[in-house]
């Protein structure tokens, strides 16, 4: 089987990072297709022997792309066409079927109850969303809670696969001597208490609660937060006011391995491994995949949304605690998680729940039915 995916850009994200990891785990020839924005994960998957074209898309009306991309598609004579984001499954959906391709499958990675990635839920999103799904096969949702978002979007339940992220569980083992190490390459003082935020720097993940949380916790916490993006100059600004600038690491964009850092130490999982908590104060997520890396670290986590904790038994992930409200119910419970002290750092039911060789087994069921529904058909 040959499958090609079609991804809106390649830059250190949740979804761009999830398709590296899924091309790597799964059993089938894949090539991807960027239709902007070639970045750092472009470079690691080209590293890794995959092939990555980048389509040159201008803007989300760039009409010009349409035809480049059925072009690509049908010279490659793939099995599968795999989507992923909101830009990506429209154009990648018509371009495949009009490429003659039947099996498509798109992946819903960030849909929330007011927004897609960012991008205000509008009649006309919708509308476009909704007149593009029909020209696939499955639609994939990352969990339990986005797949009932796309119910009531209008998206008909049969045609809705639940396929969650997934993460390479051993990548984030707890390691006693990568984590001195990593904390000494951060300048970090001996003893100080590490409060990790991970995430795109955007409005939408709402890290300026931590930022106001840390100036009501003592002067021994400090705030690393992992990932680039456009706030992130706000959010100096807001540390600077708000007195503890001395205290906010930025790290950046930071791949979630470790090679692709050239060996120095600085990747996710060593970032991870640094913290003493983690926190995700954005209110909307769609799956939450920070939380589930930090859980596989054994790391304590506080977090306003992650469907992937919430859609799992109770007790499977002990050390993960759902905040309601803003900066001062985060230094409530900082402070109490702080006072428990140091737990086991030992990865939960639910880390293992997530391993991304189950999700990688369950999209090649939904691969497998989308061709044999077509040889069908």
């Amino acid at each position: 089987m040959k499958a090609l995916h079609v991804i809106t850009g390649l830059g250190v994200g949740g979804a761009e990072q999830q398709l590296r990891l899924l091309v790597r785990h799964l059993p089938v020839d894949c090539d991807v297709v960027t239709l902007t924005n070639p970045g750092a994960v472009a470079e690691d998957l080209t590293a890794d022997g995959v092939r990555v074209m980048h389509l040159g898309m201008h803007g989300n009306r760039d009409l010009s792309a349409l035809p480049r991309l059925v072009r690509e598609i049908r010279g490659g004579r793939y099995d599968v066409v795999h989507t992923h984001l909101y830009r990506a499954c429209v154009y990648g959906r018509i371009a495949a079927r009009l490429a003659g391709v039947r099996a498509v499958v798109a992946t819903e990675h960030s849909l929330g109850d007011s927004q897609m990635e960012g991008r205000r839920l509008t009649a006309g999103v919708r509308g476009l969303y909704l007149a593009s799904e029909r020209l696939g096969r499955a639609t994939v949702a990352v969990s339990p809670t986005v797949a009932e978002r796309l119910r009531r979007w209008g998206v008909p339940g049969p045609r809705i696969e639940v396929v969650p992220n997934g993460i390479d569980v051993a990548r984030f083992r707890f390691d006693a001597a990568r984590r001195e190490s990593t904390r000494r390459r951060l300048g970090l003082p001996q003893g100080a208490y590490v409060v990790g935020g991970v995430g795109r720097l955007t409005a939408g993940k709402r890290f300026e609660v931590l930022v106001r949380a840390l100036a009501e916790l003592p002067d021994d916490v400090w705030l690393l937060l992992v990932g680039g993006g456009p706030e992130e100059n706000v959010l100096r600004r807001t540390a600077q006011a708000a007195g503890v600038a001395d205290r906010v690491l930025f790290t950046g964009e930071r791949p979630n391995t470790e090679a692709a850092q050239g060996g120095s130490g600085l990747g996710l999982p060593s970032l991870i491994g640094a913290m003493d908590a983690l926190a995700s104060p954005c209110a909307e997520e769609a799956f939450g995949l920070a939380v589930v890396e930090a859980l596989a670290a054994g790391l304590p986590v506080l977090y306003v949304s992650c469907p992937a904790v919430d859609d799992l038994p109770p007790g499977a992930a002990p050390f993960a605690r759902r905040v309601q409200g803003g900066a001062d119910s985060f230094v409530r419970a900082l402070r109490q998680v702080r006072a428990q002290g140091p737990g086991p750092r030992s990865a939960p039911e639910a880390a293992h729940h997530y391993s991304i060789a189950r999700s990688a087994d369950r999209l090649m069921d939904i691969y497998t039915a989308a061709t044999l529904g077509v040889s069908s058909a």
